[in-house]
């Protein structure tokens, strides 16, 4: 086995990206970057009924928005369906495995009476140790000849060592009678020529695990190390379904929650370190390890994902944030920023990033700066507008005219003025949220006056005070 750590993800396109996948995409994206290994990408697409471009394109849609980029081409599994094939006779050229040419009717028959007699159900093919001169000139698929004494334990990293009795393992199908090979076959084949050293997925295929090793032990193949994480459930506890919302990656990106939010919370997800909640995308390269990965399902808490999509938000680059938010808003079909509000919200992000946990809340504390006059207020910014007189903004305009456009200048302003008319501050800002933003919760009025500047500012307050 290579000394490069290789690992990969590989769903099915029958769908969107949803979020189980997507933070076993991520599981495996980190422990290869934080080893330097390569991290690869199958569609396993050979189920062509229900495999669509457009759910290819979802995933891959989906893997860009949370930065999870693949090394190499996007490997199809259908392409490699002959070389699967080549493996299958290979092995039964070895006589490792058999042609079998029961059919339909006969293994049903051979299942309803073990069932009648009470024995076991699984098929044992009369094919196994046929005499080739024997076979007849009819349709046959090919079994691997499992082992049917002994025991396979599968060494997981998560799960610890998990034994199967060989007499339980059947002979499993690798071609069907048409010569398309099966999709455990195609699996094992493709992770082999992919020199996949690690396979992180679900643990709701470990059983398969123990199938697959018979084909990589027969190949003489290295088996890859195993590690199988319990899925996620709602906060009911029950496997996250339809019924708990949102589930594509995609649905998340329209809602509004940062990339790097979404990182962080999907690693936490049945994943920890120490106490730490909060880290970066670096910490978590360093950080993460299999053995750092519980037993037990992890549960969806969209609390908890909103609370460290604040985190991610309140520290985040700027320029990089704004870019974010355009995605946001193409993604969620909403109307783009001009190319002035564009820079208005870039230089305003100072001020909106605290305390803002989606784009959506951080989109509608930077109302003041991507509006334009005239300002509309809303109905509990016009009831605050309604409490002070025009007079008292008529008189305002004057004094901010000749005021050096600075956070202490204006607040000794501001300050001195609502003295002057025997009135707290607060009575004042308010009423000065209503005329620069229209709204009733904003930046502070001294934020929201820096960001405008003077011209925006004063401009809005001879609006309101006509």
């Amino acid at each position: 086995m290579s000394d490069q750590v290789v690992t990969r993800f590989a769903p099915s396109p029958t769908g969107f990206l949803h979020i189980g996948g997507a933070r076993t995409a991520l599981f495996n994206w980190l422990y290869a970057r934080g080893r330097g290994g390569k991290f690869l990408l199958r569609i396993e697409d050979t189920d062509r009924e229900r495999s669509t471009p457009e759910a290819t394109a979802a995933i891959l849609q989906g893997m860009a928005w949370l930065g999870l980029d693949h090394d190499g081409d996007v490997v199809s599994q259908f392409e490699g369906a002959a070389r699967h094939a080549e493996v299958a006779h290979q092995l039964l050229a070895e006589g490792k495995a058999y042609k079998c040419f029961a059919t339909q009717e006969e293994i049903a028959a051979f299942r309803e009476q073990a069932k009648a007699e009470g024995k076991s159900t699984q098929f044992r093919s009369p094919w196994r140790d046929a005499d080739a001169a024997t076979h007849p000139d009819a349709p046959f698929v090919i079994r691997i000849k499992a082992p049917q004494d002994g025991e396979t334990v599968i060494r997981d990293q998560v799960q610890g060592d998990v034994t199967i009795r060989n007499e339980q393992l059947d002979d499993m199908v690798l071609l069907r009678s048409d010569g398309t090979p099966v999709y455990m076959l195609a699996v094992v084949v493709d992770d082999h020529d992919m020199g996949v050293t690690h396979v992180i997925r679900g643990d709701d295929h470990l059983n398969n695990a123990a199938r697959q090793m018979m084909i990589y032990q027969a190949m003489g193949w290295d088996v890859p190390v195993w590690a199988h994480i319990p899925l996620i459930h709602g906060p009911d506890g029950k496997k996250l379904s339809k019924r708990h919302g949102a589930l594509g990656a995609q649905e998340y990106q329209a809602m509004g929650y940062p990339a790097a939010g979404m990182r962080n919370y999907l690693a936490r997800l049945g994943w920890s370190h120490g106490d730490d909640e909060f880290f970066t995308d670096a910490q978590a390269k360093e950080w993460f390890d299999l053995d750092g990965i519980g037993k037990s399902p992890a549960r969806f808490d969209l609390k908890k994902l909103e609370n460290l999509c604040g985190q991610h938000i309140a520290v985040a680059d700027d320029a990089a944030l704004r870019q974010e938010i355009e995605a946001y808003l193409a993604a969620a079909d909403l109307p783009a920023l001009t190319e002035t509000q564009s820079g208005d919200l870039e230089r305003a992000m100072y001020c909106l990033k605290d305390r803002a946990r989606t784009f959506p809340e951080l989109l509608e504390k930077a109302h003041f700066a991507l509006t334009s006059r005239p300002i509309q207020p809303d109905e509990k910014a016009a009831k605050a507008l309604a409490s002070v007189s025009d007079g008292i903004l008529n008189e305002l305009t004057p004094q901010l005219q000749s005021v050096s456009w600075t956070r202490s200048e204006l607040e000794d302003a501001l300050n001195s003025f609502a003295e002057a008319q025997g009135i707290k501050f607060g009575k004042l800002a308010g009423p000065l949220r209503a005329v620069l933003a229209g709204r009733a919760v904003t930046p502070s009025v001294f934020d929201m006056m820096l960001v405008l500047g003077r011209d925006e500012t004063l401009a809005r307050l001879s609006d309101a005070a006509t």
